[in-house]
């Protein structure tokens, strides 16, 4: 089979709709960080090609609330990985799609880990090439070495 995506990186969109809204009538913060760990799984797992579970999440920043009707956008990387974990990040893009603006509502760092069988494994090994990515992957070493030294 040909590869058509980048096993590093996914993008994927949903409508935010009524049942996903709290009592102030904008998309409910856990209805989000679900769908958050639902993209770094998808993204995880793309990239390491077996089954991945959340190990931590750090850095959720809820910058500005998502309104009803708005389309939000993950767009979600493979910053670094580690022996037999990786970290996920992603941004949250919400669009006004009638008025047609879009604001960076969401930004946070998941870190998954391969298991099979109930036993983490090894993952491949990420070898940044783009100046993005050098520069996420670096940004992910300072997090995780802030990450141990706590």
């Amino acid at each position: 089979m040909e590869d058509v995506f980048d096993t590093k990186s996914l993008t994927m969109s949903v409508l935010v709709t009524p049942s996903m809204s709290n009592f102030s009538g904008v998309m409910h913060g856990g209805e989000l960080l679900k769908m958050l760990d639902q993209v770094a799984y998808a993204c995880a797992t793309r990239y390491c090609g077996v089954g991945v579970v959340t190990l931590s999440v750090d850095s959720v920043i809820f910058k500005h609330p998502i309104p009803i009707g708005s389309m939000i956008t993950f767009l979600a990387s493979v910053n670094y990985t580690g022996r037999t974990s990786c970290e996920v990040g992603i941004k949250v893009i919400s669009e006004n799609i009638k008025d047609k603006y879009v604001t960076h509502c969401n930004s946070c760092y998941f870190t998954m880990v391969a298991v099979e069988n109930g036993k983490t494994i090894p993952i491949p090994q990420l070898v940044p090439k783009t100046p993005a990515e050098k520069r996420r992957y670096e940004r992910a070493i300072q997090r995780r070495e802030a990450r141990l030294a706590k």
